[in-house]
């Protein structure tokens, strides 16, 4: 579904991304890992388009996607949840939900069906949500886009606890009905309960990918690169 290969990238003269391989597979889950500044959001604002690889290829089901204007990537498939949730202030919550909706699976009342709270919000404004509100609104407007596969960029930062289970709890029914996932976030016991494998950053490098029971197994890698 999406296959990285020796994607490199920089901001002005300071490379940041050194030769990233890995790849998701339809239907499955795959985080990035990593410390805050080693290059993850950097690696998804790159496979989107919104910062130039310097070289390296981006493919989106076998079609090479690299450097492609990011509405074209969204048309390719991709559908991102980005850090921050930028959900559209002045819109209303269906506004939102359709300001960028395509024809598929996912329609208004299956989003609305996954996150009931936001039914109950129809009417209210992007910037009157809270942050799970928010997060929750980003995530369906990313789902109305009906793309092959999701990225989420910090699917939790910042949310209260119920919040936080209540997001892994729809992302698990995502995950259910065979939505192919790439995930960042920062609560990894969460993420090895969730996803199928794991690819951990480094400095714009990766230094060690494998599925959950490797991760489990290697406490050195939790230790070395993403404990705090």
């Amino acid at each position: 579904m999406l296959q990285i290969e020796g994607l490199q990238a920089a901001y002005g003269e300071s490379k940041v991304l050194f030769d990233i391989n890995f790849h998701v597979a339809e239907g499955e889950v795959v985080t990035l890992l990593g410390r805050n500044g080693m290059g993850k959001t950097t690696t998804v604002s790159t496979i989107f388009g919104l910062l130039p690889a310097g070289a390296g290829h981006v493919r989106v089901a076998g079609v090479d996607m690299t450097n492609a204007p990011a509405h074209r990537i969204a048309r390719a498939g991709l559908g991102l949840v980005p850090e921050g949730r930028q959900v559209f202030p002045n819109l209303n919550v269906r506004e939102n939900l359709i300001a960028t909706a395509q024809p598929g699976r996912w329609t208004l009342a299956e989003v609305l069906g996954l996150f009931p709270r936001l039914g109950e919000r129809m009417s209210h404004m992007g910037n009157q949500l809270s942050g799970g509100e928010q997060q929750m609104l980003a995530i369906g407007r990313a789902l109305m886009t009906n793309p092959r596969l999701v990225v989420l960029d910090e699917a939790t930062e910042g949310l209260a606890p119920l919040i936080r289970d209540e997001i892994w709890a729809c992302l698990t029914q995502l995950k259910m009905a065979g939505e192919s996932i790439l995930i960042i976030d920062k609560n990894v016991d969460a993420l090895t309960r969730f996803a199928d494998r794991h690819v951990v950053i480094e400095k714009g490098r990766v230094v060690w990918s494998g599925d959950n029971d490797a991760l489990r197994n290697t406490p050195e890698i939790k230790e070395r690169f993403l404990n705090v």
